[in-house]
């Protein structure tokens, strides 16, 4: 009998070979026929995925390049209200992320994000230093991002300072020591180095990975608004030559629009505002892109855009009273063994079900002067 009766997908084509003498093809033809599986079963236990120094230090060029759009972008943001939502929802790359302002003062925003095998969360908040001609942003919180095979890395951001407040061209720099803590293999370590006057390599981010025995695995290098690049082992101890002309490309920054856009948005950034076709039908009444001092300015209604902002401003005055009533987030609560803000379910939930969100607070509009946002 000839190899492909046996592999063949057709379950009737196993004695149709015309060439096979008659006499043969009959053989066996009184047996009852044992139907053959086509595919293995599905596994009971999730494979290993990939390779774990690989994963680490894709993790560190992902915390670093949280930072590549920041350069030319140092104008006043928005400040969120009390409540106030985002979402962002991506089907065709498996990813969605939410976000909500969980606390007036200190002003802390919360997020949560999910994606094909692994988990993203962590809230945000600023402590603030003057110092006359600049000013200084310590982030104060832990990122956290697990995989499904429960390998957790965990860090903090590195500080940012933003000088000539007063004089001079605006500009910030991110320096300081991020450590990337992982619950396995391996752990990394960041040095955002701090610009000065006569440097004249501005940006540099260098670091190392590490194994439980404290032995270097790799050595990164690069440039926040740049790129990232690896090599495997320690350069430390290199001698003569450059170590790093055979390094790996991990990460570089998409290109700026061709033509500057307004307030020097990169092309991701412009599409987060946007209500796309359908798209306000199905948000929550707190949602950022429904805020209409944002959604004037954005149109160029500046007149408008600031009456609404002093409007919004007036309201959020009620915001530390609420607080001290016993106000508490909507999709998040406050862990008290990590303490920080966690994701308690129920949004996404609520938002297939269509337009359920009568818990939701009317955080964007009109109230009158004795009224509070119960």
């Amino acid at each position: 009998m000839r190899s492909s009766s046996f592999t063949s997908d057709d379950e009737d084509s196993q004695f149709n070979e015309p060439e096979i003498d008659a006499s043969i093809r009959s053989v066996g033809t009184s047996f009852s026929r044992v139907k053959r599986r086509k595919k293995l079963p599905d596994p009971v236990e999730k494979e290993k995925g990939g390779n774990s120094l690989m994963r680490i230090l894709n993790v560190a060029a992902f915390a670093v390049s949280g930072y590549s759009s920041t350069e030319e972008r140092s104008c006043k943001p928005f400040n969120p209200l009390l409540g106030e939502t985002y979402e962002a929802d991506y089907p065709d790359k498996g990813l969605r992320f939410f976000s909500e302002k969980v606390s007036h003062h200190p002003m802390i925003v919360a997020c949560h994000c999910e994606g094909k095998g692994w988990k993203f969360w962590g809230d945000s908040n600023l402590k603030s230093k003057f110092w006359g001609r600049s000013i200084q942003l310590d982030p104060v919180g832990v990122l956290t991002l697990e995989f499904d095979d429960g390998e957790i890395f965990q860090w903090s951001k590195v500080t940012t300072s933003i000088y000539n407040l007063i004089l001079g061209k605006l500009y910030c720099d991110h320096y300081g020591t991020m450590r990337i803590q992982g619950n396995q293999n391996y752990s990394c370590k960041l040095k955002f180095k701090e610009q000065s006057i006569i440097e004249r390599n501005p940006h540099q981010v260098q670091g190392v990975v590490q194994d439980k025995s404290g032995k270097t695995a790799a050595t990164l290098i690069g440039k926040w608004d740049e790129s990232m690049h690896f090599v495997n082992g320690d350069c430390s101890g290199k001698g003569k030559g450059d170590p790093f002309s055979d390094a790996h490309l991990l990460w570089r920054r998409s290109k700026p629009p061709k033509f500057p856009t307004r307030y020097n948005l990169t092309r991701f950034a412009i599409t987060l505002n946007e209500l796309t076709p359908g798209l306000k039908e199905k948000l929550p009444p707190t949602d950022s892109r429904l805020r209409p001092d944002q959604r004037c300015l954005e149109n160029g209604e500046y007149e408008m855009a600031n009456a609404e902002k002093l409007r919004l401003e007036q309201r959020q005055r009620q915001a530390r009273k609420m607080q001290e009533r016993g106000w508490k987030p909507q999709w998040f609560a406050k862990d008290k063994a990590s303490d920080t803000f966690v994701y308690t379910g129920g949004y996404w939930e609520a938002r297939e079900q269509g337009n359920k969100w009568d818990s939701c607070p009317d955080i964007f509009g009109q109230f009158s002067s004795d009224q509070t946002l119960d």
